[in-house]
């Protein structure tokens, strides 16, 4: 039996329009070391703005499935893609034009990537976890684990797996936690970062 894995008391609600800017920020902040994004954005002048960009777009997409749960702090935020919705749509990823040219030193190799993380992505229905973050001042206080009770709950209920990536090794011991297990791991091309592909199966 999986042991609890909260320290204190954290409230989740979801995500409301107003919250993205702000948490666009959060975000790239909690990412702005990950080894993914700073192969994506290898500059560490232009990399926060970038990493803005992007999240500020994932948090409006998936912020439309009203999958996105933050903090009343807005301490955090863990973003979920229902069942069957999370590949992007072409007027969708033209949104992430603006960050093309922070990638052009290795352009070529990132689009292989991207296609990478999608050809590996499972088919069978599932919950996706896309993004889940926390504001580096604030780690280690039980939030990421709050973040992720409500997108676990829904899952158990309604009988789906869950799936994620994860940019970390340190990372999958915390996921494991929850019920997560590494399926397998992709290595991105030009000896690129890797990523641990977990999945958690309903209760």
């Amino acid at each position: 039996m999986l042991r609890p894995v909260l320290t204190t008391p954290v409230s989740v609600r979801t995500a409301r329009p107003e919250d993205r800017r702000e948490l666009a920020r959060v975000l790239a902040r909690a990412f702005y070391d990950d080894p993914v994004t700073s192969w994506f954005y290898p500059s560490d002048r232009s990399r926060m703005r970038h990493a803005r960009t992007f999240f500020k777009i994932r948090l409006r997409q998936l912020g439309a499935q009203d999958q996105v749960y933050t903090t009343d702090d807005l301490a955090g935020a863990a973003l979920w893609a229902l069942p069957d919705q999370w590949r992007e749509e072409g007027r969708e990823v033209i949104r992430y034009l603006p960050t093309i040219p922070a990638m052009l030193p290795r352009l070529g190799n990132a689009l292989k990537a991207m296609r990478m993380i999608e050809d590996h992505h499972p088919q069978r229905p599932h919950l996706y976890l896309s993004v889940l973050g926390t504001d580096p001042e604030l780690q280690g206080r039980g939030i990421g684990s709050a973040l992720l009770g409500p997108g676990l709950a829904l899952a158990d209920e309604e009988g789906f797996p869950c799936y994620l990536e994860s940019s970390k090794e340190a990372n999958v011991a915390f996921y494991a936690r929850h019920g997560f297990r590494v399926v397998e791991t992709i290595t991105f091309p030009d000896r690129g970062p890797t990523l641990w592909l977990m999945w958690r199966e309903p209760r």
